[in-house]
Protein backbone atom coordinates (compact mmCIF):
# COMPACT_ATOMS: atom_id res chain seq x y z
CA UNK A 1 0.00 0.00 0.00
CA UNK A 2 2.88 2.53 0.81
CA UNK A 3 4.09 1.76 -3.00
CA UNK A 4 0.39 2.44 -4.46
CA UNK A 5 0.05 5.59 -2.27
CA UNK A 6 3.36 7.01 -3.59
CA UNK A 7 2.45 6.73 -7.15
CA UNK A 8 -0.84 8.24 -6.31
CA UNK A 9 0.49 11.25 -5.09
CA UNK A 10 3.52 11.38 -7.82
CA UNK A 11 6.31 10.36 -5.72
CA UNK A 12 7.05 7.31 -7.40
CA UNK A 13 6.74 5.96 -10.45
CA UNK A 14 5.75 2.14 -11.07
CA UNK A 15 7.83 -0.29 -13.16
CA UNK A 16 6.52 -1.01 -16.59
CA UNK A 17 5.61 -4.79 -15.26
CA UNK A 18 3.69 -3.56 -12.04
CA UNK A 19 1.44 -1.25 -14.68
CA UNK A 20 0.80 -3.84 -16.77
CA UNK A 21 -0.48 -5.95 -13.80
CA UNK A 22 -2.34 -3.17 -11.88
CA UNK A 23 -3.38 -2.19 -15.73
CA UNK A 24 -4.97 -5.93 -16.35
CA UNK A 25 -6.48 -5.62 -12.25
CA UNK A 26 -8.09 -2.78 -13.05
CA UNK A 27 -9.49 -3.37 -16.44
CA UNK A 28 -8.03 -0.89 -18.30
CA UNK A 29 -5.44 -0.30 -20.80
CA UNK A 30 -2.00 0.06 -19.43
CA UNK A 31 -1.33 2.97 -22.16
CA UNK A 32 -4.22 5.08 -20.04
CA UNK A 33 -2.81 4.21 -17.17
CA UNK A 34 0.82 5.25 -18.80
CA UNK A 35 -0.61 8.83 -20.49
CA UNK A 36 -4.05 9.14 -19.71
CA UNK A 37 -7.08 10.24 -21.44
CA UNK A 38 -10.43 12.12 -21.70
CA UNK A 39 -12.57 10.46 -18.56
CA UNK A 40 -14.02 7.05 -19.90
CA UNK A 41 -12.43 6.96 -22.47
CA UNK A 42 -10.41 3.97 -20.55
CA UNK A 43 -13.71 2.34 -19.62
CA UNK A 44 -14.95 2.00 -23.27
CA UNK A 45 -11.54 0.76 -24.36
CA UNK A 46 -12.78 -2.78 -24.80
CA UNK A 47 -16.39 -3.05 -25.64
CA UNK A 48 -19.78 -2.89 -24.10
CA UNK A 49 -19.30 -7.02 -22.96
CA UNK A 50 -16.32 -6.70 -21.03
CA UNK A 51 -15.64 -6.46 -16.90
CA UNK A 52 -16.83 -3.02 -15.04
CA UNK A 53 -13.70 -0.73 -15.32
CA UNK A 54 -12.56 2.11 -13.25
CA UNK A 55 -12.04 5.30 -14.50
CA UNK A 56 -9.29 7.42 -12.54
CA UNK A 57 -11.47 9.31 -10.19
CA UNK A 58 -12.80 5.89 -9.21
CA UNK A 59 -9.26 5.17 -8.32
CA UNK A 60 -8.75 8.02 -6.51
CA UNK A 61 -11.66 7.21 -4.02
CA UNK A 62 -10.32 3.72 -3.42
CA UNK A 63 -6.95 5.72 -2.32
CA UNK A 64 -9.48 8.20 -0.24
CA UNK A 65 -10.68 5.09 1.12
CA UNK A 66 -7.36 3.60 2.37
CA UNK A 67 -6.91 6.71 4.47
CA UNK A 68 -9.67 6.79 6.61
CA UNK A 69 -9.35 5.04 9.72
CA UNK A 70 -10.89 1.40 10.28
CA UNK A 71 -14.35 2.80 11.79
CA UNK A 72 -14.84 5.34 8.97
CA UNK A 73 -13.80 2.47 6.29
CA UNK A 74 -16.48 0.15 7.54
CA UNK A 75 -19.29 3.28 7.61
CA UNK A 76 -18.12 4.37 3.88
CA UNK A 77 -18.54 0.61 2.71
CA UNK A 78 -22.29 0.16 4.30
CA UNK A 79 -22.60 3.07 2.81
CA UNK A 80 -21.82 1.88 -0.34
CA UNK A 81 -23.39 -1.30 -0.22
CA UNK A 82 -26.89 0.52 0.75
CA UNK A 83 -26.86 2.27 -2.25
CA UNK A 84 -25.92 -0.72 -4.61
CA UNK A 85 -28.76 -2.75 -2.95
CA UNK A 86 -31.71 0.59 -3.44
CA UNK A 87 -29.92 0.94 -7.18
CA UNK A 88 -30.31 -3.09 -8.19
CA UNK A 89 -34.43 -2.64 -6.56
CA UNK A 90 -35.32 0.02 -9.54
Amino acid sequence: MHAARKWLVGEAIPTQEKLRMIAQWLGVPAEWLRFGGPEGEAANAEGAGSVARFESADVKLIADLQRLDEHHRQIAREFIRMLVRINHQK
